[in-house]
């Protein structure tokens, strides 16, 4: 097999979802899919993951919802409710974006993580719980559920990392709901809560690393 040589991340927009592939000169063979917060860009999340994953591919993903100078993964209508038309049709999206980035770029979905914060975070957790067996590794950093009506979805493959910030006083109560949802769906969850807010930073990166050395559960790719 002939190695492709290294990327550096430049935005593509060849896809439904405008992106950035980092694919650095020794890849180890594992991917990371970024997944950014609210209003800023899909650069945000890159120094966090080369912290977290430095040989892995990189594909930082831009959501398509413009808000004020960045952007978002789906309508808001408070900071805590959410459109779910818009909420449904950007995870359809997206599952579909998974698929064929992946062929586009040789990714291997069984060594494929989904990084996700706060509003990225909640689009991934969505992806997982329409569209099942997708997403089989997921780092969720100061998440809540959106959905109001969630499908039958079997999660028995999922491995799922949730942290909350113990000060993040808008989103951290919602981090139980998430959890007692995932894990009723059959997921796996390892939550944790740090002394944080809802800023993302060095302790974050260290759990997430730490969290990737464990066992990894394997999940069919795409067709």
């Amino acid at each position: 097999m002939v190695e492709k040589p290294p990327e550096d991340g430049f935005l593509r927009h060849d896809l439904a979802f405008s992106y950035r592939l980092y694919r650095p000169a020794e890849p180890s063979g594992e991917s990371l899919f970024l997944l950014h917060g609210s209003g800023v860009d899909e650069t945000t999340l890159v120094a966090l993951a080369r912290q977290i994953a430095p040989r892995a591919v990189l594909v930082a993903v831009r959501g398509r919802i413009v808000q004020e100078d960045g952007f978002r993964w789906f309508a808001r209508i408070t900071p805590t409710r959410f459109e779910q038309e818009s909420i449904r049709a950007e995870a359809d999206a997206f599952a579909g974006f998974i698929a064929e980035a992946a062929k586009r770029h040789g990714l291997d979905l069984s060594r494929t993580v989904f990084l996700g914060y706060s509003n990225g975070a909640n689009l991934v957790s969505t992806v997982m719980l329409l569209h099942s067996g997708l997403i089989g590794r997921a780092a969720l950093l100061r998440p809540m559920p959106v959905l109001d009506d969630v499908p039958p979805a079997d999660l028995g493959k999922a491995r799922v990392l949730i942290i909350a910030g113990a000060a993040d006083l808008t989103y951290a109560p919602f981090a139980p709901a998430l959890i007692a949802l995932l894990e009723s769906h059959g997921a796996e969850v390892d939550a944790r809560t740090i002394a944080s807010g809802h800023e993302i930073g060095d302790r974050d990166a260290d759990i997430v690393r730490q969290w990737l050395a464990g066992p990894a559960i394997a999940v069919a790719q795409a067709n």
